[in-house]
């Protein structure tokens, strides 16, 4: 890993089991609702007759296009699964306008009190500048996402500070 790639890391147990929770987090409505209201993304062209429930890796999925407080475009995502393991895990590596390298891996564990479900970002800027506004924000973005979950499903143990 180059000086310039960042990584973030995080998790939290929410008092919901697996099964509803990965039905949630893999829809692109479960998606929007994490990001709410910072963020949007537009539902790819491969997702207009199915979800992510559907599909079988590797698969490009197409661009997304971020929405800042769902009305302003800041990026694009060329989202590509390369690894989805139902209820329990996805790998997605994306080429994004902001990033050459972005990986995003969600991980749901079962606990007796419900679930863990871990996140690890990795992403390398395409310009200097993106690198300090990534830097700062997708940390910060993956906060906003699990607590957004821990509000709708609720949450068994405090956050854990992303790395």
């Amino acid at each position: 890993m180059t000086a310039r790639r960042g990584v973030v890391r995080i998790q939290t147990e929410l008092a919901v089991p697996v099964e509803p929770l990965w039905a949630h987090v893999t829809s692109f409505t479960g998606i929007n609702d994490e990001l709410r209201p910072l963020l949007r993304m537009t539902k790819p062209s491969r997702l207009d007759t199915g979800g992510l429930l559907d599909l079988t890796p590797p698969a490009e999925l197409g661009k997304s296009v971020l929405l800042a407080f769902g009305v302003l475009p800041v990026d694009y995502d060329d989202i590509g699964i390369v690894e989805f393991e139902p209820s329990h895990r996805f790998l997605e590596r994306s080429r994004m306008l902001s990033a050459v390298h972005w990986e995003h891996e969600r991980v749901l564990t079962p606990t007796e009190r419900g679930c863990l479900l871990a996140d690890r970002v990795e992403f390398e800027p395409r310009f200097a500048v993106t690198g300090a506004v990534l830097r700062t924000v997708v940390p910060r973005l993956f906060r906003h996402r699990h607590a957004r979950l821990a509000r709708r499903f609720g949450r068994c143990s405090p956050p854990q500070k992303p790395l």
